[in-house]
């Protein structure tokens, strides 16, 4: 048992860490910079030491500051370090049981996958605008995973393909027949993605979330008057939130919405 909670706790250590790479991913693809390099305050342009990169720590030491400038460090910093340890040791306690090949594959495929999720929630919540070089990459690991997949383990790879293009083809209609106006093209691309990640029938739950999420939170923004109804809202947020949710409770959402139905 000490073993487990030592696994946990290194899992959700290196989500922290990863998280931390994906902020300074977000910021450099908002400059137009290269990944690559050394970190710097994005204030005052100051390389940060060693000292200031532990994940949400170095935050709350600094009291959300720089520490050279003290210019205010934005909140995104620790939120998204937070959700990517959190969903590190989710998908941990989810996929792994005997820590085989094939679940150690399975493994790192999720958190590739939702690492690139996260980096778009964010990126398309700040700029309405879902970044190809993070989902194109990413759809290409989805396909090569699933043939490997199916060649090693043989494992079936029919539900995900169906789930990509029943998800995408969904969503292409909708933006052929609105012109662009009701969603993006990048929407119809992470449908895919979201087809290869979770297959068929989890990626229905996963669409029926984001509509869900996403008409709650459009009828707060009109009741709060933050939006009118020509306003645009961005839906690749409610897209990674349904496929988050139905990536570890899909099974159970399944379940419950047929017993509903049958009784």
């Amino acid at each position: 048992m000490v073993l487990l909670y030592i696994e946990y706790l290194f899992i959700f250590l290196l989500g922290l860490c990863i998280g931390s790479f994906l902020n300074c991913t977000i910021y450099r693809l908002e400059q137009e910079k290269k990944i690559t390099g050394r970190s710097f305050c994005p204030h005052c342009k100051h390389m940060l030491s060693w000292k200031d990169l532990f994940p949400i720590f170095s935050f709350l030491f600094l009291r959300g500051k720089c520490r050279y400038c003290r210019k205010k460090i934005g909140i995104q910093y620790p939120l998204v370090e937070l959700a990517a340890g959190l969903i590190f040791l989710l998908v941990f306690m989810f996929q792994v049981s005997s820590f085989n090949f094939q679940e150690i594959m399975q493994l790192c495929f999720m958190l590739y996958v939702l690492s690139s999720m996260i980096v778009i929630f964010v990126y398309d919540l700040k700029h309405y605008l879902i970044p190809d070089k993070v989902l194109i990459p990413a759809i290409v690991v989805g396909v090569i995973y699933r043939v490997f997949e199916f060649f090693a383990f043989s494992s079936p790879i029919g539900g995900y393909l169906l789930a990509a293009i029943i998800a995408s083809g969904f969503f292409f209609v909708i933006f052929v027949i609105s012109r662009g106006q009701w969603i993006g093209f990048g929407d119809v691309k992470l449908a895919v993605l979201m087809g290869l990640a979770l297959g068929m029938p989890y990626v229905l739950v996963a669409l029926f979330l984001a509509f869900f999420f996403g008409a709650i939170i459009g009828v707060i923004m009109l009741a709060l008057e933050k939006k009118s109804l020509k306003s645009q809202i961005c839906f690749g947020p409610f897209l990674i939130l349904g496929t988050f949710i139905t990536m570890f409770w899909g099974l159970q959402l399944l379940n419950w919405y047929l017993n509903l139905f049958l009784i």
